[in-house]
């Protein structure tokens, strides 16, 4: 287990296992705005929870564990290798690759089970909070390589039922009959840590959009296009980054130490963080149609996703704000009215054109956020009721 007295900084190694996930956020991005449609946006949404859930479960292993121990590097290690040939299969997950997909998610969170059941053997509470984990994940299993055999729907279906699954049980504490739930004094997190692992997968989201942006510069088209496209992305990215670390995402740390039951953000962060993460990668695949072509008109299915992005990343963000301080900044919500108000009047304009209503909407938000705190003594965060 971590020392409560020891270092509370990130790791190398953590630094390293996030690499995985600049290829995984890019590759769902782009899988988004490959035949766009409805359906193809449901499964980019398995897949992203799917990805991120590996991603937020061995953080919180690395937070209740000791990362410099041995043991927790080679799982560390092994999760990385799993993570990796998960992401491989993303382009294909719903065709041919379904079973490597789904497998090595299952095999990820099991392998894990089977790992540190042993290895924490003399630490009976500890072992059966491991157990606890491992039964859910068993549970899940199921559907997930069910759905890995069969097709379309069906299989969109039971990777929907499997993340029911997986993403209940965490915010039920993983009750076990017999054995309870975890026990509320095994929830208790590293608030340094914990808090700055997140706000470090949310640099890689907007890592994302920096890449697409990079990327999908095209020449094809004129040159006041290119940078004018180029300049609203770039500038919409930037605004992001912006919008979550104000105040939130800056005073996270202190809210988890202030908090009279810290176990309440490890129940709510992954969830918050998740749909802020969503509205970034939807936003980045918005980034990728744009660049490509931001003249002529708008097709609904591009609008959905040049507004929806940012609408995703507010109401997330609305979210981790009540998280920090127990209450919602009125511009959140604001935004994204507004977002739903101008899509009306986008439809017979250029991409770049609603890609700069997303804009001019986002920097209202930020300028509200820089108006209502500006000149002010910092605001202390409070406890979630």
């Amino acid at each position: 287990m971590r020392d409560p007295e020891g270092p509370r900084r990130v790791t190398l190694l953590e630094l390293f296992f996030d690499l995985v996930y600049v290829v995984a956020l890019a590759l769902i991005s782009r899988h988004l705005v490959d035949g766009l449609d409805w359906h193809r946006a449901a499964e980019a949404l398995i897949m992203l929870a799917a990805v991120w859930w590996t991603w937020a479960i061995t953080t919180l292993v690395t937070d209740l564990y000791d990362p410099e121990r041995t043991e927790i590097k080679l799982l560390i290690s092994a999760v990385m290798f799993g993570a990796l040939l998960m992401t491989t299969a993303i382009p294909e997950a719903f065709d041919d690759r379904g079973l490597v997909f789904a497998g090595t998610y299952v095999a990820i969170h099991l392998g894990r089970g089977l790992f540190l059941m042993p290895a924490v053997r003399r630490q009976p509470q500890t072992e059966r909070r491991a157990i606890r984990i491992f039964v859910w994940f068993t549970v899940s299993a199921v559907p997930w390589l069910t759905g890995a055999f069969v097709g379309g729907d069906a299989r969109l279906a039971c990777w929907a039922v499997a993340l029911a699954i997986d993403y209940v049980g965490f915010r039920l504490a993983y009750p076990v009959p017999g054995l309870g739930v975890v026990p509320e004094q095994q929830r208790n997190v590293t608030a340094e840590h914990l808090s700055e692992r997140y706000q470090q997968f949310f640099i890689i989201a907007l890592g994302d959009a920096i890449l697409t942006i990079g990327t999908m510069f095209s020449v094809v088209h004129n040159e006041a296009e290119n940078i004018g496209a180029f300049a609203v992305a770039f500038l919409t990215t930037l605004l992001l980054w912006r919008i979550y670390v104000h105040k939130s995402g800056e005073l996270l740390p202190t809210a988890i130490q202030a908090a009279r039951s810290p176990s309440k953000f490890l129940f709510s962060a992954p969830y918050t963080h998740l749909l802020m993460i969503s509205g970034v990668v939807t936003t980045a695949s918005g980034f990728d149609l744009v660049l490509h072509e931001p003249s002529g008109r708008t097709p609904p299915a591009w609008l959905a996703v040049i507004l929806g992005g940012p609408a995703l990343f507010l109401a997330g963000r609305a979210s981790f704000e009540y998280e920090v301080f127990s209450r919602v900044s009125w511009s959140r919500p604001g935004g994204v009215l507004a977002l739903l108000t101008i899509a009306p009047f986008l439809f017979t304009l250029p991409p770049i054109v609603a890609s700069l209503g997303a804009l001019l909407v986002l920097a209202g938000v930020a300028l509200a956020d820089f108006r209502r705190s500006h000149g002010k003594p910092p605001e202390a965060p409070s406890p979630p009721h």
